[in-house]
């Protein structure tokens, strides 16, 4: 108990960011369709709130780039193309290694620990053929890695560029043939950040972004790419 933090602050969120978060996540599982025009005083009306506090998260995300202001027009989900499909992947990866290289200034071990955990939750849902499932603990790893560095600033970001992955998954609709692929990926990436390996660590961090654009990038696409 000395040596580690078990209990977590307690945080109270605003209304906005309560709003804010919930249409992240409708955006992000594709309820709310890139394109699709977000009307303020619709939104409070079903949230049953002032059109204040949704003004607020509507600002809030259109800084995040999850929505788009469009003079005269109104405001949008964004749509997503395939420079920015790299980009969120690039930048989501530098996030993760950051996050990772603060973990192994700490207690990399527990981490580690953790991080298996959340492997064994994937490898239940493969056997079960929960894809639902799988992508939540897939999800629960990425978060738990970025968490446990404990920098509010990079645990925003991230929180925006993993909504951002969800929309340019259901953009590209690329998957894995086999999930086991997908559960020995965060395995080996979690067994060498409890081994306490930083540069193994960063190469299976990049592995893992290679492996998602070669799954969502067009074949054409990646041949331009390797021939420059």
């Amino acid at each position: 108990m000395k040596n580690r933090q078990v209990l977590q602050p307690i945080t109270q969120e605003s209304t906005p960011s309560l709003i804010a978060a919930q249409l992240r996540r409708h955006i992000s599982n594709g309820t709310l369709a890139p394109g699709a025009q977000l009307v303020e005083m619709d939104i409070a009306r079903e949230l049953g709130v002032s059109r204040g506090p949704v003004r607020e998260a509507i600002q809030r995300l259109t800084q995040e780039g999850i929505l788009v202001s469009i003079r005269n027009k109104g405001v949008f989900v964004a749509e997503f193309g395939e420079d920015d499909l790299r980009d969120v992947y690039e930048a989501r990866t530098a996030i993760e290694k950051a996050a990772a290289g603060m973990l192994l200034s700490g207690d990399y071990f527990h981490g580690g620990e953790e991080l298996l955990g959340c492997v064994a939750r994937m490898e239940e849902a493969r056997v079960s053929g929960d894809p639902a499932a799988m992508t939540k603990a897939d999800r629960a790893f990425h978060e738990r890695l970025v968490e446990m560095a404990g920098s509010p600033r990079l645990s925003r970001m991230h929180t925006t560029l993993l909504a951002e992955t969800r929309m340019c998954l259901n953009r590209f609709d690329g998957r894995y043939e086999d999930e086991s692929v997908r559960v020995v990926e965060h395995r080996g990436l979690a067994e060498a950040l409890r081994e306490g390996k930083r540069d193994l660590v960063a190469e299976r961090l990049d592995a893992h972004k290679v492996d998602a654009l070669a799954r969502l990038l067009p074949v054409d696409q990646r041949s331009v790419e390797a021939a420059s």
